[in-house]
């Protein structure tokens, strides 16, 4: 069978960098990594092509080439999902699919012909084998994980790794932790599996050998779940690799506040050429963490621990959210200062949503409160439930917070406290290439002639060049993350 594997687009969300990829001339920020592990899963035999609508067209042609189309898709996709599905059933196509958006609504989806749920190293060979024996079935779902020791590495292969600012890999599922907002637990499991070193080291190895340099972002959901095999069987390790490839490569991932409480820990990680970490802060308010059991949080100086991970060399990025039940008008105010003294530049404030799965909604569920399924859209503004917190107020709140750390003057303050004491540990973030001075040129243009805050771009500019020339390529590579995230306020009418 030849197969078409499809990722659908991004809306134009927090995360996607679509204002910002233009100025190092990318297509997209992250390559679609469940269907580079799916596709060697499937026989050998088979010819495969996948088109990442995010990076190119889907052409007609390309339909008709293919005898089965595998669709895979994020919540936040769901619009260009549905686009996909509906122009391939136009051309009578099988359909399979599957991934998070699937998995957690899959009724939504009565014209795909096979649903591929839950993780595929478990379900999709049961379609494949279905298939063979002539009766494949609608619906695959399990409740096991999978050993993840026995995934394939990615067919990175199959797309133009060029077109993308940065590459991803995973070394665990799950997490030790259990949020009530979070529907983690829940599609991946509260145990933590952990591929082998030689996995990673092996996948690392494919993307040397394809080209890839500078930015890959480990994808998993806490990286950090298990420190000591962190510290004894992988960090090392992958220092060694490092350094026999000339340190080829900056690290990115996602990790639990408790990180700050691990000094070796945070030393290997720097060693080993990790320069920024994603962690779910929420909120400063200790009531809200209660409600929600975000247990690692409390019992801290949350701003120390933040700070903690940025003097050993880590840029911390921050997820926050309004609209707890506990929050008071108050919280809006917390936020701003929060992240201002934090120094946290990319800082994640989005309105609390319920996913499908996880407990929040099967509570709200309970006390009658969900009004639709989420959007997975972070930046759109909405609730999937009824608040305790009057709507005008949450909205206005949520508009003010956005207005009090990304306005030009605000945000590039906090670019200033965050660099006027960081010391950055990787070289590959700080070091010049051709395509931070075309980012650095386009920026000139772009952000200090065109833009409304030009003047703010131009101070930081000459002072990060003549006081911390060091990181002056980060002063730059904020400046335009900062433009990318107003561009995509500003279409809500935030600015």
């Amino acid at each position: 069978m030849k197969i078409l594997m499809i990722y659908p687009e991004y809306p134009d969300t927090f995360w996607s960098f679509k204002h910002a990829l233009k100025f190092v001339s990318k297509k997209a920020a992250h390559p679609p990594l469940g269907l580079l592990t799916i596709a060697p899963m499937l026989p050998e035999s088979w010819p495969k092509k996948l088109i990442d609508l995010n990076v190119e067209k889907l052409r007609e042609k390309d339909i008709l080439w293919a005898d089965a189309i595998y669709i895979g898709a994020m919540s936040a996709q769901y619009k260009s999902t549905v686009e996909v599905i509906q122009l391939c059933k136009s051309f009578n196509k099988t359909i399979v699919a599957g991934g998070p958006l699937f998995t957690e609504d899959f009724e939504k989806f009565a014209e795909v012909d096979h649903l591929v749920l839950n993780e595929a190293e478990i379900t999709l060979p049961r379609l494949l084998r279905d298939l063979e024996n002539g009766h494949p079935k609608k619906i695959y779902q399990t409740d096991e994980f999978a050993d993840i020791r026995q995934s394939p590495a990615p067919d990175y292969s199959l797309i133009n790794l060029k077109q993308y600012s940065s590459k991803s890999i995973q070394f665990t599922r799950g997490c030790p932790f259990n949020c009530e907002f979070c529907d983690i637990t829940a599609l991946l499991g509260h145990k933590l599996r952990m591929k082998t070193t030689q996995q990673i080291l092996t996948e690392l190895q494919s993307l040397y050998d394809l080209g890839a340099r500078d930015a890959i972002f480990f994808v998993d959901d806490n990286f950090i779940g298990n420190k000591n095999v962190l510290k004894k069987k992988l960090l090392p390790p992958l220092i060694e690799w490092m350094e026999a490839h000339g340190n080829p490569f900056s690290f990115s991932t996602e990790a639990s506040i408790n990180l700050a409480d691990d000094p070796e820990l945070m030393k290997l990680m720097t060693r080993a050429g990790f320069s920024s970490v994603f962690v779910g802060i929420e909120t400063p308010q200790d009531s809200s963490l209660m409600e929600c059991q975000k247990a690692q949080n409390r019992n801290r100086n949350l701003i120390d621990s933040v700070k903690s991970i940025q003097n050993n060399g880590m840029e911390v990025q921050g997820g926050f959210i309004v609209g707890f039940d506990s929050d008071t008008p108050n919280i809006f105010k917390q936020q701003i200062e929060f992240i201002q003294q934090s120094g946290i530049i990319s800082a994640m404030v989005g309105l609390l949503n319920a996913p499908t799965k996880s407990r929040l909604y099967q509570r709200l569920y309970k006390e009658g409160r969900i009004l639709n399924k989420m959007s997975g859209d972070n930046t759109d503004a909405t609730m999937n439930f009824i608040p305790k917190m009057n709507k005008e107020v949450l909205a206005n709140g949520y508009r003010d917070v956005i207005r009090g750390i990304y306005a030009g003057k605000p945000f590039y303050q906090r670019i200033r406290t965050f660099l006027n004491d960081f010391n950055p540990q990787v070289k590959v973030r700080t070091k010049l290439t051709s395509n931070k001075i075309l980012a650095m040129v386009k920026s000139v243009f772009i952000i200090g002639i065109f833009d409304t805050d030009r003047k703010y771009y131009w101070q930081l500019f000459f002072w990060s060049l003549f006081n911390r020339p060091k990181v002056f390529p980060l002063a730059i590579t904020y400046s335009i993350y900062g433009y990318h995230y107003r561009r995509v306020f500003k279409k809500m009418n935030f600015f």
